[in-house]
């Protein structure tokens, strides 16, 4: 345990170092005196002191904090236009961990557009005869070099169709043993709901419907008793349809290394929404790299807001013992209040970070909490329905993050582009 908890700590310094690397790119034309006020300070703190990755990695034990190391510093990379940089640091990143999948879509495009295609018209347009077959073809290398190294000694083994079963266990089901906050999991809560309004008005036979199927606590496959049940090509095909609008945008509305970020955000959400088997952590594939829009703008702000202290709340499952409890509310309760204060005070000239829906919806989390964690354990509910804190939580949640999402997708597509932004 020893050795395990000093590796996390050890490879947290590439963590810190990206996270240096992204505050350099950080527009710096909001200046402040005081240094506490500052965009880069405040983005240094969301990123490197982020609730939902401490607990993660130094709680629950895992390497994140590496992988996002590695994301954030191709960010940075590609931000700072090395863009074979990036595009290596993204490839070695996907074969550490096949999750960044995801995002890959983000990528791919803006290395497209940004590097292949050299030239734009004056309208930003793109001028097709700038394509550079030289620059695709560094891509093309740097891709297929390390996918060599990585996979290479399994084809040689005969070994890859293991690899590949392993990476995409469909056997699992559509949801974990504690439901992601996606939109699976207001659908499994609405079959769930209409199955027991079913059951009341006789329109369905008891003896039919497996015992807690979905909220039995195993990983396993199971079927839907009301909606119809879903299949892992089902979830690939509307993962791909929320995709597609961030990705046209990218491609259509080039905004740079901003316009790049917003999809990378809408590419992890979307996959997060609609994937198969999504874990619970994976929100932070979509919370840390929306940290870097969050301090530059007050509607980002806004949306980081909402999907950080939701998407938060959401792991608090993951930490269920007795001593852990004290740890994890105060934990997130001094993440929660600096990101409010110091976005607030950044954006204090702007119009509200939050409406008033929103703020009394974030509230509501903590009622949640305490029903949650001290008056359901007092009930006889306990040992009839154990896992109704889980579903409580994860649904709850899935609508604040389902909000999130769709409202950084209409403020990317309703968003102009200046003429200056056009130009560049």
């Amino acid at each position: 345990i020893f050795f395990q908890r000093l590796s996390v700590i050890f490879t947290d310094i590439l963590f810190i170092y990206a996270v240096h690397e992204c505050c350099r790119c950080v527009n710096g034309k909001r200046a402040a005196k005081d240094i506490l006020e500052k965009p880069t300070f405040i983005l240094a703190v969301l990123l490197l002191w982020n609730f939902g990755l401490l607990i993660v990695d130094h709680i629950h034990f895992q390497y994140n904090g590496f992988l996002f190391g590695l994301m954030l510093l191709s960010v940075a990379r590609l931000c700072q236009r090395r863009y074979l940089e990036g595009a290596l640091l993204f490839a070695v990143l996907l074969h550490f961990k096949h999750i960044y999948m995801y995002v890959a879509p983000a990528y791919g495009v803006y290395l497209l557009r940004s590097y292949c295609f050299t030239a734009n018209h004056a309208d930003g347009s793109l001028k097709w005869r700038s394509f550079s077959f030289l620059h695709l073809t560094l891509l093309g290398l740097i891709v297929c070099l390390v996918s060599a190294l990585s996979l290479g000694p399994f084809i040689v083994l005969g070994q890859l169709p293991q690899v590949m079963s392993r990476l995409f266990p469909f056997k699992r089901g559509l949801c974990h043993a504690y439901w992601a906050p996606n939109f699976w999991a207001l659908y499994n809560a609405v079959d769930k709901a209409l199955t027991v309004l079913g059951l009341k008005c006789n329109f369905l036979d008891h003896t039919k419907i497996p015992k807690a199927s979905m909220t039995g606590g195993l990983v396993q496959e199971f079927q839907h008793t009301v909606l119809p049940s879903v299949t892992p090509l089902a979830t690939l095909i509307c993962t791909f349809i929320s995709i597609l609008p961030s990705v046209f945008c990218l491609w259509f509305k080039p905004q740079g290394p901003r316009g790049f970020l917003q999809c990378l955000v809408l590419c992890a959400l979307s996959s997060f929404m609609f994937g198969w088997h999504v874990h619970e952590k994976a929100i932070l594939l979509a919370i840390l790299p929306l940290s870097l829009l969050s301090v530059q703008r007050a509607k980002d702000a806004g949306i980081y807001l909402i999907l950080t202290t939701t998407g938060h709340f959401s792991l608090f499952p993951l930490l269920f013992t007795p001593p852990e409890l004290p740890i994890k509310i105060l934990l997130m309760l001094l993440f929660t209040v600096y990101s409010f204060s110091s976005l607030k005070s950044l954006f204090r000239r702007e119009r509200p970070l939050l409406n008033w829906l929103e703020t009394i919806y974030l509230i509501q989390l903590v009622p949640l909490e305490v029903f949650c964690e001290f008056i359901f354990p007092l009930t006889p509910w306990k040992w009839h329905y154990p896992f109704v804190p889980l579903l409580l939580t994860s649904v709850y949640c899935a609508l604040g993050v389902t909000y999130a999402w769709l409202k950084l997708y209409m403020s990317v597509l309703t968003e102009r582009i200046s003429v200056r932004q056009k130009a560049e």
